[in-house]
C-alpha cells in the first residue's frame, strides 16, 4: 500500500507518517520501481500501535522504542505490561471521580428538591428567625458526621444549630480531630453520641452520611427533610499514618463540596440571604 492507504487504515496524515519516519520512530519503509514509499502488513501493525501508545499519553520516541520492542525483540509483556496497568488504574481513577460527581450532583439535586418542598409548605407562614436544625446521622458518630458537624457550624455560623448523631456510637476518631486541627478547628471536646438521645428533638434536615445508617436511621417527630450524603468511612482505610490521614483529608474535602451550597439552598429556602464563608 501507499502512503495515502496507509494514512487512510490508521486514521492520521500522511505527513504525520513522513515525521515518524524522518524522526527515527518509524523505520523507513521499502520503494517501489518509481520511488514511491510501499508500505506492508507489519508497517500498518506498527504504525498502530504507535498511534495506540500516542493516544494513551506516551510521547513519540518512547511509542516508537516500545514499537521496536514488540516486532524487533518480542520483550511486549515486559515493557507494555506495566504501562497498561497503569493505564487501567488512571482509567479507574477517573471513572470514580465521575461516579462521586454524579452522587454529589444527585444530592444537590435533592437538596434543592427538598428545599422547594419546604418553601412551598411555609410560603405563606411568618417565619421566626431561629437556627435551621440539622441533624447528621451515621453509623459510629466517629468520624464523617463529625466532620460534617464541625464544617457546618463553622460555614452556616449561628444561623444553624448542628448536632451529630450515630446509629451504633462508637467514639470520636482522633484522626477526625487532627484532620479537622489541620484546618484551623479544635473538635478535641467532642463526643460521640446516640440517635437515641435525639429521638424527642425536631429538626429541619436529617442528613444520613453512611448508606448503612440511612437504611436504619429512625423517624424522628415533625415534619423534616431526609437527605442522604453517601459518603465512603474513612476509618476503614488501612495502611500507614499519613495514608489514613489522606482518606481523613478526601472526606473532610468531599464534605466542603457538599456542605456550601447545602447552606446557600437552606437560607434561600429560609428567607435569608447572606454570603456563604469561603472557609472550610
Amino acid at each position: 500500500m501507499n502512503i495515502s492507504e496507509l494514512a487512510d487504515r490508521t486514521g492520521i496524515a500522511p505527513s504525520a507518517i513522513r515525521w515518524y519516519e524522518a524522526t527515527g520512530v518509524l523505520p523507513r519503509p521499502d520503494r517501489r520501481a518509481n520511488g514511491y514509499r510501499d508500505y506492508g502488513p507489519e508497517d500498518l501493525a506498527r504504525l498502530r500501535l504507535v498511534v495506540s501508545l500516542r493516544r494513551i499519553g506516551l510521547g513519540p520516541q518512547e511509542a516508537g522504542r516500545l514499537a521496536h520492542l514488540c516486532f524487533e525483540r518480542g520483550d511486549v509483556d515486559l515493557d507494555l505490561a506495566p504501562l497498561v496497568a497503569e493505564q487501567r488504574a488512571e482509567i479507574a481513577r477517573r471513572r470514580a471521580d465521575l461516579d462521586r460527581l454524579d452522587e454529589e450532583l444527585v444530592d444537590l439535586e435533592l437538596t434543592i428538591a427538598a428545599a422547594g418542598r419546604a418553601r412551598a409548605a411555609r410560603r405563606d407562614q411568618t417565619m421566626p428567625e431561629t437556627p435551621i436544625r440539622v441533624l447528621f446521622v451515621c453509623t459510629g458518630n466517629s468520624a464523617r458526621s463529625q466532620i460534617a458537624e464541625a464544617l457546618l457550624e463553622r460555614i452556616g455560623g449561628a444561623d444553624f444549630e448542628v448536632d451529630s448523631a450515630g446509629t451504633d456510637p462508637k467514639g470520636v476518631n482522633p484522626l477526625a480531630v487532627r484532620v479537622l486541627a489541620e484546618m484551623g478547628i479544635d473538635w478535641s471536646g467532642a463526643t460521640s453520641k446516640s440517635v437515641d438521645g435525639f429521638l424527642d428533638r425536631t429538626f429541619d434536615y436529617v442528613i444520613t452520611v453512611c448508606d448503612r445508617a440511612r437504611q436504619v436511621c429512625p423517624v424522628f417527630p415533625g415534619s423534616y427533610d431526609a437527605i442522604h450524603w453517601g459518603l465512603e468511612d474513612p476509618a476503614e482505610v488501612e495502611g500507614t499514618d499519613e495514608e489514613r490521614m489522606a482518606a481523613f483529608r478526601r472526606t473532610y474535602r468531599e464534605l466542603v463540596q457538599r456542605i456550601r451550597p447545602f447552606v446557600e439552598v437552606a437560607l434561600r429556602t429560609a428567607g435569608r440571604s447572606r454570603p456563604v464563608s469561603a472557609s472550610g
